[in-house]
């Protein structure tokens, strides 16, 4: 299992963790961001990150992972790698969070949720109501980064690889406005 240090390292080395001056999604400023994608790109630190997700499940009999396109699909392919089980997705036509492409679900089977990062834990949610749509029992839930620092409750097994709150503020509110240094930047893939 890695340490609480060695995960924000391995964040931080691949940029992933960011500081600066930050416009969330939610319209709120930060100063910081996580971008789960840049340590996706490299397969050492993937592989890392997957292995102690995996470990957290090892004894838990999962059958099947699942993660929601586009965040969770590299982390459900590694994290299944590592259990020796299948990989699937689900993805969203006309709003919703669909488990398409010919992807099968068994009856009872159990299935791990992953994700890179959660914050409210929507997208998980739908993907927790696709599978159990399709017969399925949501044996738990896996994530990289847990923004809520451990407020999402999906109601199942719940780990991550590091569990953080990431302190935001309203525009009017921020202090990194009131200095004036910089303007707030918005990253991420809704920009």
């Amino acid at each position: 299992m890695l340490s609480r240090e060695e995960a924000i390292q391995i964040f931080s080395e691949s940029g992933a963790l960011l500081e600066g001056h930050f416009l969330l999604t939610s319209g709120r400023h930060s100063n910081q961001y996580m971008q789960c994608a840049q340590v996706l790109q490299y397969p050492a630190y993937t592989e890392k990150l997957a292995q102690d997700l995996a470990g957290k499940f090892a004894q838990d009999g999962i059958e099947l992972v699942i993660g929601p396109a586009m965040g969770g699909i590299i982390v459900s392919y590694e994290v299944a790698r590592q259990l020796g089980v299948p990989s699937i997705f689900a993805e969203r036509k006309d709003g919703k969070m669909e488990i398409r492409r010919g992807f099968t679900i068994k009856p009872g089977q159990k299935v791990l949720v992953v994700e890179d990062v959660v914050t409210t834990g929507g997208s998980v949610r739908e993907v927790m109501e696709a599978v159990r749509a399709a017969g399925g029992t949501v044996a738990g839930v896996a994530v990289l980064v847990d923004r809520s620092n451990g407020q999402v409750n999906f109601g199942v097994k719940q780990e991550a690889v590091l569990s953080m709150e990431i302190q935001s503020w309203e525009p009017a509110d921020c202090p990194l406005c009131a200095e004036g240094k910089t303007n707030a930047y918005k990253p991420g893939s809704r920009s």
